[in-house]
């Protein structure tokens, strides 16, 4: 019961974060957001009519194809945060507050970090916006596509178009938010914290293991190697820590063993013991 409560505020708060930056940075200056946001945008500057009505709309046939591939409570969070996001839209235009940034690139800019930061939220607690976003997570799931990726890919359509209607310039603006948000939806849902990969080999894997499983309590698998020059047996360290976490493996590392090898990489995706686990 918790956690459903914990991921509905995380919906409430990410679409209204979703829903400001929509309302008072990308309509005064006529950009747009990603996919069907977008477009319900699209028909908002066309039509006069609130972004909020479109986007519930295009987004029935997207839910029905989501219900057949993706998570049942995925998609239920997902329905409810597309209901709200169109209420928070419709509920934000009838108001027609008088905020407003003149500086278009500020408001590229800075809609953008929030945007992400709304959509984010809504990832990381397993729910979107809907749209192009349930079409992300299945070629994210079945293709191994980043999310972030993706939906650039399919918005490059929607952004070509909204250049041809509304001039060149606002749709390069409008790239420009896109990019600011995407870099900061995969920060919000891998964390600040990033991931690292170590593979360690040393004469002395035993007790490096060991001291690493105690300080900075990181898990470690140990794994028999051949050397393929000296024909010798190895033990190889196989280890995931968060980032805060390098400096300090590397000092157990050349505390105990200066000669050992090390080698650490970037991780995209963990999960598991000890790492969030995410339903989509």
């Amino acid at each position: 019961m918790k956690d459903l409560s914990k991921r509905l505020l995380a919906v409430i708060i990410g679409e209204l974060l979703c829903a400001l930056a929509i309302t008072f940075f990308f309509i005064p200056h006529k950009l747009l957001s990603g996919g069907i946001g977008g477009i319900g945008i699209m028909l908002q500057y066309l039509l006069d009519v609130s972004s909020g009505i479109f986007i519930f709309l295009l987004n029935i046939p997207l839910f029905i194809v989501g219900f057949k591939r993706l998570s049942k409570k995925f998609m239920i969070f997902t329905f409810i945060s597309a209901f709200l996001l169109s209420f928070y839209l419709t509920i934000l235009k009838s108001l027609n507050l008088p905020f407003k940034i003149d500086d278009i690139i500020l408001s590229a800019i800075f809609g953008g970090v929030l945007n992400g930061i709304g959509m984010g939220i809504l990832f990381r607690y397993g729910a979107s916006q809907g749209g192009l976003d349930i079409l992300a997570l299945i070629f994210k799931r079945d293709y191994n596509l980043n999310i972030s990726e993706g939906l650039m890919l399919m918005n490059g359509i929607i952004i070509s178009v909204a250049s041809f209607l509304f001039g060149l310039e606002r749709g390069l603006y409008t790239v420009i938010s896109m990019y600011v948000a995407y870099q900061v939806v995969d920060k919000v849902i891998n964390g600040f914290d990033e991931k690292k990969q170590f593979i360690i080999i040393s004469d002395k894997a035993e007790e490096v293991a060991n001291k690493i499983m105690v300080d900075p309590h990181r898990g470690v698998t140990l794994l028999e190697a051949k050397g393929a020059y000296s024909k010798k047996q190895k033990q190889v360290i196989y280890c995931v820590a968060y980032n805060r976490q390098v400096v300090r493996i590397k000092q157990v590392v050349a505390e105990i063993d200066p000669n050992a090898f090390i080698s650490i990489s970037n991780m995209v995706e963990v999960s598991g013991k000890g790492f969030i686990k995410r339903e989509v």
